[in-house]
């Protein structure tokens, strides 16, 4: 595996070693040994998958502490514009947004920390989508951020005129640089 420093701190893109011969493809997207090799000890707790049309937009969602989550993303079929926004009010990159296109071609991952508002665009016909969760879903710390937010300025690398955003992302606040996210 090969460790993609960004240019936020902890925020890591990660290339697996994959193995193609006459049959196909191999590939490890998750061994915990390998990860701990490089400093990296998460303990996934919960795999979720979505899939979603050309043109979706999801997020930007986090979790409130102490159900924070710290999230492994992959493309197993289509293409996807992942953006995670730094919401860690004492990192020197606060407010700051990072955009990867993931791919199943690509096969890249998206590591990111907890203290991460995270969502995505599908720049394919249609996309799936599968993450790692290293704490579960918990209702009461939900939160998000408007994916258009004015502060943030996020090229989502779709028509916004024409996007598929829920109801639920459309009435998200305005991301404010006085919140305390993740103080």
């Amino acid at each position: 595996m090969d460790v993609i420093k960004t240019s936020i701190s902890e925020l890591l893109l990660l290339k697996p070693r994959i193995f193609d011969d006459a049959r196909g493809y191999f590939f490890e997207s998750y061994n915990k040994a390998e990860f701990e090799k490089y400093g990296l000890f998460y303990d996934f707790i919960q795999d979720n998958e979505s899939k979603s049309e050309k043109g979706v937009i999801r997020g930007l969602h986090f979790q409130l502490p102490p159900y924070a989550q710290a999230k492994l993303v992959r493309v197993v079929e289509g293409k996807i514009w992942d953006v995670v926004v730094d919401l860690r009010k004492h990192s020197p990159t606060f407010g700051q947004f990072y955009g990867a296109e993931l791919s199943a071609e690509n096969k890249l991952q998206f590591l990111i920390p907890r203290g991460f508002a995270h969502g995505f665009s599908v720049l394919s016909s249609f996309a799936v989508v599968q993450y790692k969760c290293d704490n579960t879903y918990n209702k009461s710390s939900e939160r998000g951020l408007k994916f258009n937010s004015i502060t943030l300025g996020i090229d989502w690398k779709v028509n916004l005129e024409n996007a598929i955003i829920s109801e639920k992302d459309v009435i998200l606040p305005q991301f404010d640089i006085s919140e305390n996210y993740y103080d």
